[in-house]
């Protein structure tokens, strides 16, 4: 069978983000089989040797140890040698495959809810893209005899497939952020981490406090909790508030489930934009070109700090070319980042004789300990830091369970390509509230700046059954209502 017949067979969908479905739909031999299917396109390409290392990791859901011994196991049947990264961040693991020319596989289903999971592979350079992908698929894998029961279970167990956890991956990820940040630069700096169950809560702590700031946990949970940078939930909004009140924090961070979104808020316990985070983060580093999906707020471009902006689809595989691109026309140091806040980095990053070596894949750390840093440089709280920034403000928000077939239809009805037969259905669908169209960007789902100058961007998501808005204006109140609007206007395709 061809890893694409099993996608169809399973339900777990598989692309350039990994394999995603149901935790109960990745059964023991669904996960062992995208496992071969990585490591066979692999070995046909000449990237890996009998014998060689593959790391894996995992984030904090309760299906993920069962996951990475299944992935284990297939790495035993392939003739290479599993190596157990443990618990770790995404990033984390990225770093270290590249670092040792070893493909990794993380066990994450990032944001999204504890009843799902998932498989991100990683090529021994970094993050697979499309043609991987449809390397991947094409692959023929088989159901090995008397491994598997009928539901695809292991018949007997596997526990001794994943050997005992390295710790240096976890190691070398927190020495990269202490080595290349000068000593105590965050000194003085209260941070509260927002720790829930993300698996970066341990690596905030060990690199905050290793630069010198003054960090006290917050909400560390046992359950997991599906955490969405770019959706951010009520109940998180009211918790920064809540922890921001007596003024005990001159900034909290967080991340998603696999740490590779960081969530940064100010003193006043309000949760920075990730597309404003991303700007903030590679004025700091310096970047001298930047690579933004199209979803994205307009003042990386409005602001004139940087010498390239280019715009993408959304989806890290795509940033990635894009930092490419921009790094074959010499330029450096380039650096992408999504509107979640995921932020890369596509080239080295040197200052006072120190380097922070290169890493293609979305990092949440990164983009906190910039941001706190920017904050003690210019003296300024967190809160002003964008203050000299062009005035765009974004806002974005999701309908989960939102049949993808229904969402994709729908859209094809205002994303014809025809602008002017294409005008005229959004005006029908949205002019009341936003006025006149004045152009419509087909980069990724439908993206519509008004006359006004303001902008929806409609999208089905890629990973899950949501489909989601993000709204730009002037004014973050015009933003969130704009959102609000979208979130009616598109619920009601439900019918």
């Amino acid at each position: 069978m061809q890893i694409g017949d099993l996608m169809a067979e399973s339900g777990v969908k598989f692309g350039t983000s990994g394999a995603r479905g149901l935790a109960d739909a990745m059964t023991d031999w669904v996960c062992y089989a995208y496992t071969l299917g990585f490591l066979g396109y692999l070995r046909d390409i000449g990237a890996m040797s009998e014998g060689d290392g593959v790391g894996i990791a995992g984030d904090l859901r309760p299906s993920s140890p069962r996951i990475m011994t299944a992935c284990a196991r297939a790495v035993l049947d392939m003739g290479f040698r599993p190596l157990n990264c443990g618990f770790i961040p995404s990033p984390a693991l990225a770093a270290f495959g590249i670092a040792h020319r070893m493909p990794t596989l993380m066990v994450t289903g990032s944001h999204i809810p504890d009843d799902r999971n998932g498989i991100k592979f990683n090529l021994p350079t970094g993050e697979i893209l499309k043609h991987d992908e449809e390397g991947i698929r094409a692959q023929e894998v088989a159901e090995p005899p008397g491994v598997f029961d009928a539901a695809g279970r292991f018949v007997a167990d596997q526990a001794q497939a994943l050997p005992a956890a390295d710790a240096r991956p976890y190691e070398d990820y927190v020495s990269r952020y202490l080595d290349f940040f000068p000593q105590g630069c965050l000194k003085g700096l209260r941070v509260g981490v927002y720790e829930h169950s993300s698996v970066a809560r341990e690596a905030y702590v060990d690199v905050l406090a290793g630069l010198g700031a003054a960090v006290t946990r917050l909400a560390r949970s046992d359950v997991f909790i599906p955490v969405d940078t770019e959706a951010v939930r009520p109940q998180d909004v009211a918790l920064a508030r809540e922890w921001a009140t007596d003024g005990a924090f001159d900034a909290l961070v967080s991340a998603d489930g696999d740490g590779d979104r960081p969530l940064v808020g100010d003193e006043f316990g309000v949760w920075l934009r990730g597309d404003i985070a991303g700007v903030l983060c590679a004025r700091q580093l310096g970047a001298r070109g930047v690579v933004t999906p199209v979803s994205s707020n307009t003042a990386v471009e409005k602001c004139g700090c940087f010498q390239a902006v280019e715009r993408t689809r959304i989806g890290s595989p795509f940033v990635i070319q894009g930092m490419q691109a921009l790094m074959d026309q010499g330029l450096a140091p380039v650096v992408g980042y999504e509107a979640n806040g995921g932020f890369l980095l596509g080239t080295d990053i040197e200052r006072d004789g120190r380097r922070l070596t290169a890493l293609p894949t979305r990092d949440a750390v990164i983009v906190a300990v910039s941001i706190l840093l920017e904050s003690v440089q210019k003296g300024k709280p967190v809160s002003e830091l964008a203050g000299d920034l062009p005035r765009r403000y974004t806002y974005s928000d999701r309908l989960k369970e939102f049949p993808t077939q229904i969402s994709q239809a729908r859209l094809a009805a205002l994303n014809s390509g025809d602008f002017a037969a294409d005008k005229v259905a959004i005006e029908d669908f949205l002019a009341a509230d936003f006025g006149p169209v004045a152009s419509i960007d087909h980069t990724d789902g439908l993206r519509i700046t008004f006359e006004s100058g303001e902008i929806a961007h409609l999208r089905p998501s890629g990973n899950a059954p949501e489909l989601r808005a993000y709204t730009e204006a002037d004014t973050p109140e015009r933003a969130a209502v704009m959102g609000q609007i979208c979130m009616k206007r598109l619920g009601a395709w439900r019918a």
